[in-house]
């Protein structure tokens, strides 16, 4: 993120919800250990989250699935464009992801993500993108995507290019711009200009949105 005056980049605002004081600590710690992310502040509820982000206007938040008063996934249907959502829980397989992810979830990490992955998320996020773990993505996919094969056949046909829709089958798999760009011998900005374009023509909001459709539809998706 650029100053206003266009000098030194401003830090990335983040804000922290968690109702577990040791999980906060911990990501504050792995995040003010990068020079360009900021904490701003901590929430140890729902509610408080919503508050804090009206006082404090973060440019990212990253929000435990499970918290008391009002858990993640309203909280992240609240948030959505205002705040970039960066979804954290400690379930592979957790009920109430995916619902956050229809509802504008930035991403979604582990929280025993390592601390570059964690770092990486708030910066995709920041910049209008999206992280997911890896392992996530093809755990929580294939799950929520299971029973919704059977009705493939009778969806509205999405026509995707070939190109497309190998890039959507990356996308799913966690990858992203830069990993995409190298696997194809393709410039990120290439990348960013058909993730755009897959994203209008599905009509979703996010990366996310993307690796869903992917999964639903079968794709090649490959770690």
């Amino acid at each position: 993120m650029t100053s206003a005056n266009g000098g030194c980049p401003e830090p990335i605002r983040v804000l922290i919800a968690d109702d577990q004081d040791a999980v906060r600590r911990s990501v504050r710690r792995i995040l003010e250990a990068q020079p360009d992310i900021e904490v701003v502040g901590e929430a140890v509820d729902g509610l408080a989250a919503l508050e804090l982000a009206a006082e404090l206007r973060p440019d990212v938040a990253l929000v435990d699935i499970r918290m008391p008063r009002m858990d993640g996934l309203e909280v992240t249907r609240r948030l959505s464009g205002s705040v970039r959502v960066v979804v954290l829980t400690t379930f592979d397989l957790d009920e109430y992801v995916y619902p956050a992810l229809q509802h504008g979830a930035s991403g979604f990490l582990l929280k025993r993500s390592g601390p570059s992955l964690l770092a990486e998320a708030v910066r995709a996020a920041a910049d209008g993108e999206s992280l997911i773990s890896p392992s996530v993505t093809v755990r929580l996919l294939k799950h929520v995507t299971a029973p919704r094969r059977p009705a493939r056949s009778v969806a509205p046909v999405v026509a995707l290019t070939e190109r497309e829709v190998e890039i959507a089958a990356h996308v799913a798999a966690g990858r992203t711009n830069a990993d995409i760009a190298a696997e194809l011998f393709i410039s990120a900005g290439t990348v960013k200009t058909h993730v755009a374009s897959i994203q209008r023509k599905l009509g979703v909001s996010n990366r996310v949105g993307i690796a869903v459709h992917a999964w639903e539809m079968g794709y090649p998706v490959t770690q």
